[in-house]
């Protein structure tokens, strides 16, 4: 049966520019490092995706409303529903020196960033840089192949899909309750997160986004959890041996109060030979 708009939905895909078969994005990761665009910083798994709501390329979005469930399919995205038609007043015809410092370093192929856009440069001569600003995929058509493994309708299923699109923490290391009575969620972040650059603006999307699609919650706590680091008892381990090398020796405290003691026992002896 067809998806309804914002339902959320988790898929495996693989996406291919269909007349050179260049894989350009997979949930695979046997298909990542089979075709070398593998990413070891990614976690490969089904992507959530909400349904119409622009998550995916335009086409693809159409194909998952009209998709059912375990569903294997594979469709074809025009460019006016992928990355868009190419545009030849994107093309620009500059001179190199306006590359500064890195007119000597660039070459044909490379991505570079002019005027606040991104482009790709097509050919250098006679002092003078093409640069395409169109998408390195404007004009492709685009393949994908693509199954819908699940609809998430629990409500923490929801939330916990939600958080790990913003913040792909372990599910085991995520704490999660909600008041039902109240309808407060509460989220324990795990403590490798405390540094996150952007916490604060991933809390506030992680948020709205729950705000969206979880009706019962009516408000969120985050809650970071700082401990003391527990210390050693004053006097805890003074006098202890430690051992090298499989033989004991004292530490360098002890052998100091030897010393001393060895020192007050001669002056002792000393005393005691003077009064005789």
């Amino acid at each position: 049966m067809p998806f309804s708009k914002g339902s959320l939905l988790l898929v495996d895909y693989t996406a291919t520019v269909k007349d050179t078969n260049e894989v350009i994005d997979t949930t695979s990761e046997e298909e990542a490092k089979k075709h070398n665009i593998h990413d070891p910083n990614r976690v490969y798994e089904p992507r959530l995706v909400s349904v119409g709501d622009g998550w995916v390329l335009k086409g693809f979005d159409e194909a998952l409303l009209n998709a059912n469930l375990n569903e294997e399919i594979t469709v074809d995205i025009q460019p006016e529903k992928a990355f868009g038609v190419r545009d030849p007043n994107k093309v620009r015809l500059i001179p190199l020196r306006k590359l500064g410092e890195k007119a000597d370093e660039v070459n044909v192929g490379d991505m570079i960033e002019i005027d606040n856009r991104v482009g790709i440069i097509r050919s250098i001569s006679s002092g003078r840089v093409q640069i395409d600003f169109n998408h390195r995929l404007a004009g492709r058509t685009i393949t994908y192949r693509f199954k819908v493994l699940k609809m998430l309708e629990d409500d923490m299923e929801k939330v916990t899909a939600l958080i790990r699109r913003r913040l792909p923490v372990d599910v085991n290391k995520l704490g999660l309750s909600l008041n039902s009575p109240t309808g407060t969620l509460e989220v324990l972040i795990p403590k490798e997160y405390y540094m996150q650059e952007g916490l604060q603006v991933i809390k506030r999307a992680i948020a709205n986004d729950i705000f969206r699609y979880v009706q019962n919650v009516k408000g969120i706590r985050f809650v970071e959890v700082y401990e003391r680091e527990e210390t050693k008892k004053e006097g805890e381990g003074e006098g202890e041996k430690e051992k090298v090398e499989g033989r004991e020796h004292t530490t360098v405290e002890e052998k100091g109060r030897e010393q001393v003691q060895a020192q007050q026992q001669e002056q002792q002896v000393q005393i005691q030979t003077e009064e005789r």
